[in-house]
């Protein structure tokens, strides 16, 4: 992907920004409404991104970019007959700002393509009026779109994290007939207890919450997790901090013999290194991993769609 310019929208702490890179892309520009992700970003790529996206002006904001990225977040559409005053019918939505942006950014060359992520409920939603407006409003502006459900198992993370991703390739530039593959994965296995921390301290979960909360009932949960845990745990979601005795999964040990997943451990369960910086608070540091892509994922798909864009 060298010379292959990329804007980062939804931004969060930058995990396609770190995929994309890593395959040799340059990020010209970056957007992050959240203060405290701004901080964390900033923190690792020496840029503060772009605060609100609606407030983009993207001929005047936004330089000219090869690929658009977006974890864009999933809002209602409104249903046909109540769009009057709307201009288009994803208008409302935070989707109608990458939709803005790639159709007001159009050149003879640029943008070539882009690559979005959702959850996979993004494909039901609204019985897939939603899914279907979105590949519609897409397609309106000359891409041709390819989506694919994927496990960040397969990545080579100890955590199922299945998220839908969309690559799209400008038809007037590739042709109708262009081709995608997605990868399956990276040929890389990596279990929970493979990436656990020894001889923790803090990160404790007391011992009255235990008796009065995670272990009130005997049915197997929360689920607990050790150094022989050969398994990929169930999705880290944004709310860790909180708790969840029907969806958290724990470590053993720790001064209480319960404790929450550390700082590194959640930089490994969603693919980012060891010198990720995290100058945020522990609640925070749980909400923006949680939050975040699956950097191994986002990477083996920027691999592949090089391989499409070195061909024009």
């Amino acid at each position: 992907m060298k010379n292959i310019k990329f804007i980062d929208l939804f931004a969060g702490i930058g995990g396609f920004r770190r995929a994309f890179e890593s395959v040799g892309g340059k990020c010209v520009f970056s957007s992050e409404w959240d203060a405290n992700c701004q901080k964390t970003y900033e923190a690792n790529y020496g840029d503060k991104p772009f605060g609100d996206i609606t407030k983009v002006n993207p001929n005047i904001d936004i330089p000219d970019f090869d690929v658009l990225t977006a974890g864009f977040p999933c809002q209602p559409f409104s249903s046909i007959g109540k769009r009057e005053g709307f201009n288009h019918p994803t208008q409302g939505t935070l989707f109608y700002d990458v939709w803005r942006i790639l159709k007001e950014k159009r050149g003879d060359k640029t943008p070539k393509a882009f690559l979005l992520e959702n959850v996979p409920g993004l494909v039901s939603h609204d019985k897939g009026r939603t899914f279907k407006t979105i590949l519609e409003a897409l397609d309106e502006i000359g891409y041709k779109v390819f989506p694919k459900i994927l496990d960040g198992a397969s990545f080579g993370v100890p955590q199922h994290r299945k998220r839908i991703y969309l690559v799209g390739f400008r038809k007037d530039l590739f042709g109708d007939d262009v081709q995608f593959e997605f990868p399956d994965g990276n040929g890389k296995v990596k279990f929970i207890g493979d990436i656990l921390e020894d001889n923790i301290s803090g990160y404790t979960i007391s011992k009255h919450l235990q008796d009065v909360y995670l272990f009130k009932v005997d049915d197997g949960r929360p689920t607990v997790v050790n150094k022989e845990s050969k398994f990929q745990i169930k999705t880290l979601v944004s709310t860790y901090h909180k708790i969840q005795r029907l969806t958290g999964t724990f470590v053993e040990g720790g001064e209480t013999g319960l404790r929450l997943f550390t700082a590194n451990e959640c930089k490994a369960i969603m693919g980012f290194p060891p010198d990720f910086k995290i100058p945020v608070s522990r609640t925070q540091m749980y909400h923006q991993m949680g939050n975040s892509v699956v950097v191994p994922a986002v990477t083996a798909i920027a691999e592949e769609m090089a391989k499409v864009l070195q061909q024009f």
